[in-house]
């Protein structure tokens, strides 16, 4: 990961956006892991991918918050400038106009009820929000929507690290259960009624070209068609 301080952040909007040098750099109090979030002056927020893995939500963000803006009820970061690679950090960043407010459990005083019946409108429009055009589930999302497949090396290092922890014959049960758990890519589809189009994942094109796990890439990412067609070996997973 990359050290991100706001001395790095101050190098940057002075090589890349000299119009705003002359504004204050602060780190926001409560950071994320993926991206390092920091104040520009009082209306605007540098957010920058702490790590390579992170850069593709970069341009997916910048593309998709204006276009789900018209659609939903409360305000979202607006993006104005992505900068590029530079200044001791490698990747690009986005810089937003900044929202104001506090995390709910920091808020003493609120109206709970009407908090939730704000979530709902909110969550109720973001699924309503068309997706044609959006981009589909892969490494831009960790991917997250994609076949379970995706994870499929992931799981064999993990097993190979187990392998001084567990015997031979646990091990082999380990990976059975993980083999006997994905359910086959036939069944995986983003159909209209999916929520993963409601988070933008297209149903146009396959979201995860290429397939570490032997799955066909089509057939990587979205939703069961139908929970009549779960199997033992996904039932096994979530329990009977």
């Amino acid at each position: 990961m990359v050290d991100i301080d706001e001395e790095l952040v101050r190098r940057l909007v002075t090589e890349q956006f000299p119009r705003w040098a002359h504004l204050p750099v602060a780190a926001v109090a409560r950071q994320g892991w993926d991206n390092r979030t920091f104040r520009l002056g009082e209306h605007l927020v540098v957010r920058l991918p702490s790590a390579e893995g992170y850069v593709p939500g970069v341009a997916k963000e910048d593309g998709c918050l204006p276009a789900l803006a018209r659609h939903l009820p409360l305000p979202v970061p607006e993006p104005v400038a992505t900068g590029a690679p530079g200044a001791g950090h490698p990747y690009p960043r986005s810089v937003r106009r900044w929202l104001p407010g506090d995390t709910l459990a920091a808020t003493a005083e609120v109206d709970r009820p009407a908090v939730a019946r704000d979530l709902g409108a909110f969550l109720t429009a973001l699924r309503r929000a068309p997706t044609t055009g959006g981009p589909a589930a892969g490494r831009h999302s960790c991917f997250r929507g994609c076949h379970p497949s995706a994870y499929d090396d992931e799981v064999e290092q993990a097993l190979a690290v187990l392998g001084g922890r567990v015997d031979t014959v646990g091990g082999h049960r380990l990976r059975h259960v993980w083999r006997r758990g994905i359910p086959p890519a036939t069944w995986w589809r983003r159909g209209p009624g999916s929520p993963l189009r409601s988070a933008g994942c297209s149903g146009s094109r396959p979201a995860c070209p290429t397939t570490p796990g032997g799955v066909p890439a089509a057939g990587r990412c979205g939703r069961r068609s139908s929970p009549s067609q779960a199997t033992t070996g996904t039932r096994s997973r979530r329990g009977p």
